[in-house]
């Protein structure tokens, strides 16, 4: 799972500089050429239906608390985005992806116990899953 976004003792960049900006959520958007087939896609890697559909061209997926992934249609830029999903448990997460019948790539040791595992959508945006994920290192 991604960090519990727990405050840290040292301040953040963004904190640094006087004036805070208040975020309340952060969205990925992946970019992509049919919504159909990527929203059929999209439910088989998160393993249930978008949490929102507010327009024919946008489904999203709330994936944490604060954190949305959304699927847009922009044939331009479809294929090129690259998502990370850090999992607490990787070797799990592949076996239940390979159940729904998504291609997953072999599994990649990084750096200091990191895994990754990579997979592309139909229209070759990689989304990379990360074993062993922390805030710090």
């Amino acid at each position: 799972m991604l960090g519990s976004g727990a405050r840290h003792a040292a301040m953040s960049p963004i904190e640094k500089g006087g004036d805070r900006m208040s975020i309340e959520h952060v969205l990925a958007v992946v970019s992509v050429a049919d919504i159909e087939r990527a929203d059929a896609w999209y439910q088989a890697l998160f393993g249930r239906p978008a949490d929102n559909r507010p327009m024919p061209t946008l489904v999203e997926w709330q994936v944490t608390s604060a954190g949305w992934v959304q699927v847009t249609v922009d044939a331009e830029r479809a294929g090129t985005a690259q998502l990370n999903l850090a999992v607490d448990d990787l070797a799990t997460t592949k076996d239940e992806l390979a159940g729904r019948g998504l291609r997953i790539g072999e599994t990649q040791s990084a750096n200091k116990g990191v895994e990754l595992c990579a997979l592309d959508d139909p229209d070759g945006n990689v989304v990379t899953l990360i074993g062993n994920f922390r805030v710090r290192y």
